[in-house]
């Protein structure tokens, strides 16, 4: 069973650790899912306080983190305050056995505290990322993605970005089959392609008719991605001319057609990938790569492996 354990502390978010709960603490194994094992570690084993008035008892002391397969450190509405060095050593100790670690929110202080960070690009709430470049200088924040990862340590964006990280870990362990699952079970999205830059202030834009042409677009894209598809067509599909469509989209999404339509066909190349029915080959024109040189240069830029090792890592038998 995939152990995962979530570090708690005083003040920890509600929310990060309900997004926690949600993905590994049901038992969704009834309907064909596998099962996990999630345990709440805490100093001393003893119950932590979180807001507004809720308190949570631990299952584990932080030796829970021994021998997990995935630690887990939830956001606190205190981001900036001290945190237990028991904590730090024990996060230090879990990446020094080379368990994966990944933070919510402003956990990314923590991990920053614990010197996890050093080196590494990084993300946290899109209002901290300028708090956590002037305190952890040797941290290179990136403050417009939705989650990131360098060397085994993954932090994530702000409140429902912390769903995105969530669910990228489950794809990463378990396959695209199993997380999608998952975020159906949320009614969430699965794998959302855009930044956190779009939620960053700024005046909503007026729902349109083009808003609404640009969501049957995408839709009909999804439907379509054996064909070369350019940011022409999809233009033309929405009735728009190519420069005003492109910056439609990237308002509304966060991200370019370009980088969008490379993510969906990605995305669909996983998912016959786990089914096992065709062959690489064909996987390539079947999601509008064309040839397997592009499958696989595209596939590993955004996996992180090669199809054929994704494939035999999450293929169903």
């Amino acid at each position: 069973m995939f152990t995962v354990a979530t570090l708690l502390y005083d003040d920890v978010r509600t929310f990060d650790f309900g997004v926690i709960c949600e993905v590994w603490g049901m038992d969704r194994t009834s309907g064909g899912l596998p099962g996990f094992e999630l345990r709440r570690c805490s100093a001393g084993g003893r119950p932590v306080r979180m807001l507004p008035g809720v308190t949570v008892s631990a299952t584990h002391d932080l030796t829970g983190l021994d021998d997990a397969d995935l630690v887990v450190v939830p956001g606190r509405d205190a981001p900036f305050a001290p945190v237990e060095p028991e904590v730090l050593r024990a996060l230090r100790e879990a990446h020094a056995r080379g368990i994966p670690i990944g933070s919510l929110c402003a956990g990314a202080f923590v991990l920053a505290a614990a010197g996890l960070l050093d080196g590494r690009r990084a993300v946290t709430h899109w209002a901290l990322t300028d708090r956590l470049a002037a305190d952890h200088p040797e941290v290179r924040v990136e403050p417009d993605v939705l989650f990131i990862e360098d060397r085994g340590v993954w932090t994530g964006a702000g409140t429902v970005g912390g769903v995105d990280l969530c669910l990228e870990l489950v794809r990463r362990s378990h396959g695209a089959t199993v997380a999608n699952a998952i975020a159906r079970r949320m009614v969430a999205a699965a794998h959302r392609t855009g930044g956190q830059a779009q939620f960053i202030e700024r005046p909503v834009p007026p729902v349109t008719t083009t808003r609404s042409a640009l969501a049957e677009t995408m839709d009909w894209a999804r439907a379509h991605l054996d064909r070369p598809l350019t940011v022409a067509d999809l233009a033309r599909r929405a009735r728009s001319a190519p420069r005003t469509f492109a910056r439609h989209f990237t308002e509304a999404t966060g991200t370019t057609p370009a980088r969008w339509l490379v993510a969906q066909r990605v995305a669909e190349a996983q998912r016959l990938l786990e089914a096992g029915e065709l062959s690489v080959e064909q996987i390539a024109g079947r999601c509008g790569f064309g040839t397997t040189t592009m499958l696989r240069r595209h596939f590993l830029r955004m996996v992180g492996t090669t199809p054929t090792a994704y494939r035999r890592t999450f293929a169903r038998a």
